[in-house]
């Protein structure tokens, strides 16, 4: 049951996320690295896979690909994450916030990788 309420809560937040997106583009385009080309393409392509991986969670058929699609994302996004704490760009955020996105980042790594196998 836990673990039920668990996966919809998942695909919940991922597809908010990725709506998200589109919605408030600017952030997302601030956080890229300048070394990571595209940024408008990367956040639409990002913000569209969060969509699909979340909304593929639901299907039994598409759950263990999506948890792998997501921890994928997770990992492709880290760098984002660390581009925030080096950057200097970010410091109306408290640093602290800015160093727990990285544990909380393996934390979420860990979460898809429950549904991983089908349930």
């Amino acid at each position: 049951m836990i673990q039920q309420i668990g996966l919809y809560l998942m695909s919940f937040l991922y597809t908010i996320a990725g709506i998200n997106h589109f919605i408030k583009p600017k952030f997302y385009l601030a956080i890229m690295p300048p070394y990571i080309p595209a940024h408008g393409l990367m956040v639409f392509l990002s913000g569209l896979a969060e969509v699909i991986l979340g909304v593929a969670l639901l299907f039994p058929a598409t759950r263990t690909y999506a948890a792998w699609g997501i921890i994928l994302l997770l990992i492709a996004v880290l760098p984002a994450n660390i581009f925030m704490i080096t950057s200097g760009k970010f410091t109306r955020i408290p640093e602290w916030i800015l160093w727990l996105r990285i544990p909380l980042q393996f934390l979420l790594i860990w979460w898809a990788y429950v549904y991983t196998k089908l349930l």
